[in-house]
């Protein structure tokens, strides 16, 4: 399938980058950082979501689940129902870049994975099943090295999972705001006041480089306000970012509020 070519050239790609913002596979075994993917499926039209998400549920997280990982997140935006850019996130964990590898070398060759969903697989050239979608490669923080599955105990269509998107202006600034996140203390701030993140990472690999992402999660859209107002409020948080040495790391910061499938693994 043409996903996992792209996959798989991806993966070259980050294995003959620079040393210096990339681990090797040895070291990532070293220090236990771990890697996630996340797929973003752009779509037009209801017949595209609705062929994707047969794709998704059926098919993608299967397969995924038959190669060991089985912690995979399916989201969509809120404002989908709205939107011309309608979105499908996909969240994928992997314990190394060498699992990434292994995983879609595997999927390229799984016969099962074509079979479960033809309608996708063979959708013709005047009706695709999508738009497009991107593929953005992550790292995680040392402050936070592997995902946590979030303890949310409300009915999934209340849950609302935040995937914050921070740019800067150059490598010097954006590498300011990870260490903000890792020594300045941002990532434990955040932890104290129960914001139940997912993951902290830098992104390796995407369209709007440099930049981070992070998600956090909520019972429910007012929980969410809740914690926000808190964290500005927050003695911690006002000391932190008043200091001199992390005035201007963020030059533009994308948020988008999910909601998680009926399908997805947390």
């Amino acid at each position: 399938m043409k996903k996992i070519v792209y996959l798989l050239l991806l993966f070259s790609f980050i294995k003959c980058g620079s040393s210096k913002n990339l681990a090797s596979d040895s070291n990532s075994a070293a220090g236990g950082k771990s890697y996630y993917s996340l797929q973003v499926y752009h779509l037009t039209t209801n017949d595209q979501m609705t062929l994707v998400e047969d794709f998704l549920k059926t098919a993608w997280l299967p397969a995924l689940h038959r190669n060991g990982i089985t912690t995979v997140g399916v989201f969509k935006p809120v404002t989908n129902d709205t939107a011309s850019d309608k979105k499908i996130m996909v969240f994928t964990p992997y314990k190394s870049l060498q699992q990434f590898e292994q995983t879609t070398a595997r999927l390229q060759h799984d016969i099962t994975l074509e079979q479960a969903s033809p309608a996708y697989v063979n959708a013709p050239y005047n009706s695709p099943a999508f738009t497009r979608y991107e593929t953005i490669l992550l790292q995680a923080f040392d402050r936070m090295p592997a995902m946590e599955t979030p303890k949310l105990t409300s009915d999934h269509a209340q849950r609302i999972y935040e995937l914050r998107s921070y740019e800067g202006a150059s490598d010097a600034l954006y590498q300011n705001k990870v260490q903000m996140f890792n020594e300045g203390g941002e990532v434990p701030l955040f932890k104290r006041l129960n914001f139940n993140a997912v993951f902290y990472a830098s992104v390796l690999a995407g369209a709007r480089m440099p930049n981070l992402m992070y998600m956090t999660t909520f019972e429910n859209r007012a929980e969410r306000e809740a914690h926000w107002k808190a964290f500005s409020d927050d003695a911690e948080w006002k000391a932190l970012s008043s200091k001199k040495e992390y005035q201007n790391n963020v030059s533009k910061a994308d948020i988008f509020l999910m909601t998680p499938t009926a399908y997805s693994d947390f």
